[in-house]
């Protein structure tokens, strides 16, 4: 890419978002959400290059590809954040800014969805915020990276 660009990733289910409970998860597709992130993303003259999977390893594939040279992660992993250990260590080893998103609140509903295993790996959280937590996420990461690009100059 000629642009700094953001990785966006979606995991396991997240291609149903407006269709699959929508009282937990709300209307927006998976389009608008990225169209979101995008729109944040422009204001900063940043590009955004997303991936939803189903499959732990795409993502994964998706990340060691073009993580490295991303400006910074902006993470939904789905089930994938409660026990996926393979994603955890990818992005550890990747090590960009990167800020985790779930659209509701895991810690207001089963116990199984209160660890989330990526925690120690992110630079931060944004949980329970519906989708909204996209624009939030993608705001700090555009400010992490002007920051950033700011101290190099």
């Amino acid at each position: 890419m000629d642009k700094p660009y953001l990785v966006v990733i979606h995991g396991p289910n997240l291609n149903r978002l407006g269709v699959r409970k929508p009282e937990t998860y709300g209307r927006r597709t998976l389009a608008d959400v990225i169209a979101l992130v995008k729109s944040v993303a422009d204001g900063y003259g940043l590009d955004v290059l997303d991936k939803q999977s189903n499959h732990e390893g795409d993502l994964i594939d998706f990340l060691q590809m073009h993580g490295p040279d991303a400006a910074g992660i902006l993470i939904n992993p789905g089930a994938f954040g409660h026990y996926s250990y393979g994603l955890r260590d990818c992005l550890e080893d990747i090590d960009r800014p990167t800020i985790e998103v779930h659209i509701s609140n895991v810690h207001k509903r089963e116990a199984f969805r209160h660890q989330l295993v990526l925690a120690d790996v992110v630079m931060g959280q944004v949980v329970g915020l519906g989708t909204e937590g996209y624009r939030f996420a993608a705001d700090a990461l555009c400010r992490q990276y002007q920051h950033d690009a700011a101290k190099l100059r």
